[in-house]
Parts: structure tokens; C-alpha cells; sequence
């Protein structure tokens, strides 16, 4: 368990040799605005940064923050994208499949903090699970060339998930898009496990990419400070002990800048889990595989009317 210093003079040692292309998927607010920055401030602004989310002032904000590049090449942008939906990401990732060379980081960390029930966009996916998980897997499922690309030039070549390794629990192939058994505890350990088999897949057909899954623990960002009136506790709890976004931000890179290739779970430090509470079988992982590539193609087939 490196302490914050050690963590911090680790980050500040990223160096490339090569001018490197990271987007940031759910960038405007919380972790992921907070790693983001980090990121920009230790290339020194020298790197074509992409926010993804949908909140254009939030972003600029964030990339105002951003150090002044030196490099004729840098470009920070926002590509604006409502997640939720499935059409919207394939929209998105096929533009940035048109416009980037290549993508050296692709860091994901859209996140939803409620206690309802099952709640469903228009494509019939729980917000919840789409958001932690069908999100993620279409985004690295579409973005992956561009990764690959990175790696045969000889560069990092790297894909992490903010989410929460190591707090999973058992498949249910049964349910595996939980229409029947739906509860916000089995949804928030359903989201880590699928994650966890869905790096793994990916790192089997591509052992020489890296596929980072990390925890952040318990951090003070705007989804928990703004909890119902009915869990404000969690406010006061949050201010008292919560890692706060820069901090966690730090640990966050750390985890994605020493993983080198293959899958690596990773906690709220940074440090390697290995096989801590991992849940799912090979048939469960190849199931859970199947299974989300047929439940993205039914929602991109659901007509949704015109607004």
C-alpha cells in the first residue's frame, strides 16, 4: 500500500517518449474529472486530451484547468454524448474512430448513485447497469482499434474502468440482465463482476494490451455529496472521511500508469487484488460476453420516437 507521496512522485515520473491520446469517458465531474486533470497536469498539457459526457460547461471548465501546452500538437476537447443510451455511444465512437490516430488511455468512469428500483432508458436498459457496465462495454468494444493501434506503434496501450473491483458477487445466468430479480444491492455487485469477465475476455484476445479494473473507494464526489434528504448522513460521513477526488485522482493514475499488459484488478490504493473476491467461471465469463453483445444490439434495434 504505497503512501500518497510515493504515489504521487510515481505519477510525476510518466515521461512518454511518445505524445500520448487519452479520452476520458464521464470526465466532467468527480473521479473522472479529477484523474483527468491529473493527467493533464503531469503531461503538462503536452497531449490531446478528450473529455466524453454530456455537460459542455462542466467541461470547459475542467479543460481550462488544464496546464498551457508547449506542443504544437496538444488538443483538449469535449465531445458531448448522453451514455445512456447505446445509439448515442455508437454514434460517438464511431466519429472518434474517424478523427483519432490512435488512444493511449482510455479511461472510463460514468457512475450513477440512487436507491430506486429498475429504471430504464428508452432502450430498455437499467440506467443503473448501463451506466457501470453496457456503457463501458460498448465504448472499449468500439474504441478498441484505436487502442490497438497505440500498441503497434510501440506505445501504451492501456483501458481502465473506475468502478469497483473486488466488490462483486455470483452470476446469475439465469437473469443475467436482472429483468426478474432486480435490487440495487445485486445491481451493485453485478456491474464489478460483469466488468471483471469482460477485461477478461478482452485480455485473452489481447495479452499484450492492458485492462485495468480499480476500486476508488469512498470518495467525497458531487454524486455522494448530493444524496436524498433521506441518506444526508452520508454528507457528514463523506466530509469526514472520504478520500477526497485529487487524492483518489492520484491513486487512479497510479494503477494505470504501473500496469503493464494483461488484466489487473486494482483497490482504492492502487495495489494489485489479484483474485480478491472475483467471481464467475470461463462458461460464466463467456456467457456474460454473449449476453452483452446480444442486449446492445436489441437496444440499438429499439425504434424510439422523435422527440
Amino acid at each position: 500500500m504505497p503512501a500518497l507521496a510515493a504515489v504521487r512522485a510515481a505519477n510525476a515520473a510518466f515521461s512518454p517518449a511518445y505524445f500520448p491520446v487519452a479520452v476520458f469517458v464521464g470526465g466532467t465531474s468527480g473521479i473522472g474529472r479529477a484523474t483527468a486533470e491529473a493527467f493533464a497536469r503531469y503531461t503538462k498539457g503536452n497531449a490531446h486530451i478528450v473529455i466524453v459526457g454530456r455537460n459542455k460547461s462542466a467541461a470547459d471548465e475542467v479543460i481550462a484547468s488544464f496546464p498551457k501546452p508547449t506542443e504544437p500538437a496538444a488538443k483538449h476537447e469535449f465531445v458531448q454524448c448522453d451514455v445512456f443510451l447505446m445509439r448515442n455511444i455508437q454514434a460517438t465512437t464511431a466519429t472518434l474512430r474517424e478523427r483519432l490516430p490512435k488512444i493511449n488511455f482510455l479511461v472510463l468512469s460514468p457512475g450513477l448513485f440512487n436507491f430506486r428500483g429498475r429504471d430504464e432508458t428508452a432502450e430498455g436498459i437499467d440506467k443503473r447497469l448501463g451506466l457501470h457496465y453496457y456503457a463501458r462495454w460498448k465504448f472499449v468494444y468500439d474504441l478498441l482499434p484505436l487502442v490497438r493501434k497505440a500498441k503497434d506503434a510501440g506505445e501504451d496501450a492501456k483501458v481502465m474502468s473506475i468502478l469497483a473491483a473486488g466488490q462483486g458477487g455470483p452470476v446469475n445466468l439465469d437473469d443475467l440482465a436482472m429483468k426478474k430479480s432486480y435490487n440495487v444491492a445485486k445491481a451493485g455487485m453485478t456491474s464489478p463482476t460483469y466488468t471483471d469477465l469482460m477485461f477478461e475476455h478482452y485480455a485473452k484476445e489481447n495479452p499484450d494490451l492492458a485492462f485495468i479494473h480499480i476500486y476508488p473507494g469512498f470518495v467525497a464526489t458531487p454524486l455522494v455529496l448530493a444524496s436524498p434528504w433521506a441518506f444526508r448522513p452520508l454528507n457528514y460521513l463523506a466530509k469526514a472521511l472520504a478520500t477526497s477526488p485529487e487524492d483518489c485522482a492520484e491513486y487512479m493514475l497510479y494503477g494505470l500508469f504501473q500496469t503493464e499488459k494483461g488484466f489487473s484488478r486494482r483497490n482504492q490504493k492502487g495495489d494489485d487484488i489479484g483474485n480478491h473476491r472475483h467471481y464467475g467461471s470461463e462458461e460464466e465469463r463467456e456467457r456474460v460476453w454473449e449476453h452483452s453483445k446480444e442486449e446492445i444490439d436489441r437496444a440499438l434495434a429499439v425504434k424510439i420516437p422523435a422527440a
